[in-house]
């Protein structure tokens, strides 16, 4: 007990990793229609969301200690307001012994937070609290591992 370490991937292949994730944060109505008319106080909800996302991915090592530097080749973030709040895709893209979907998720998880932070002021309730604020179903939706041929 009380033991940490990385994974050696070196005797693996360098392929093509391609990992996808998705999650949810369920708003109210009202911060919905504050977002789609871009009248939230902090700014444009959705490019701060993507920004995020990517610098999450790009940063993924150095908070989830165990994870390895990757470099990544391409990141695609979808962001799309739906009826009870906002989904957020992250594809992640990399040649590397190790896959990315930790880079994938870390960067969901990024772009929902700071969703959250932009609209905790239309989110509270009288006592401080987000009773109908919440973050679900953050899940790899994809994962590709693909030698390619030359």
């Amino acid at each position: 007990m009380g033991e940490a370490k990385m994974v050696d991937v070196s005797g693996k292949d360098v392929v093509l990793r391609i990992a996808r994730a998705r999650g949810f944060i369920r708003l109210r109505e009202e911060s919905l229609r504050r977002v789609k008319e871009g009248s939230v106080e902090k700014g444009d909800v959705i490019s701060v969301a993507k920004v995020s996302a990517i610098n999450a991915v790009k940063k993924t090592p150095e908070i989830l200690l165990l994870c390895h530097p990757i470099p990544i080749e391409g990141v695609e973030v979808d962001v799309s307001i739906e009826e009870d709040g906002v989904s957020v895709e992250v594809e992640v893209r990399a040649h590397h012994r190790t896959g990315v979907e930790m880079d994938a998720l870390f960067g969901v998880s990024a772009a929902l937070l700071n969703i959250w932070d932009m609209m905790k002021r239309y989110e509270k309730d009288e006592s401080g609290l987000y009773p109908e604020t919440s973050i679900e179903s953050i899940v790899v939706v994809k994962k590709i591992k693909r030698t390619e041929e030359k």
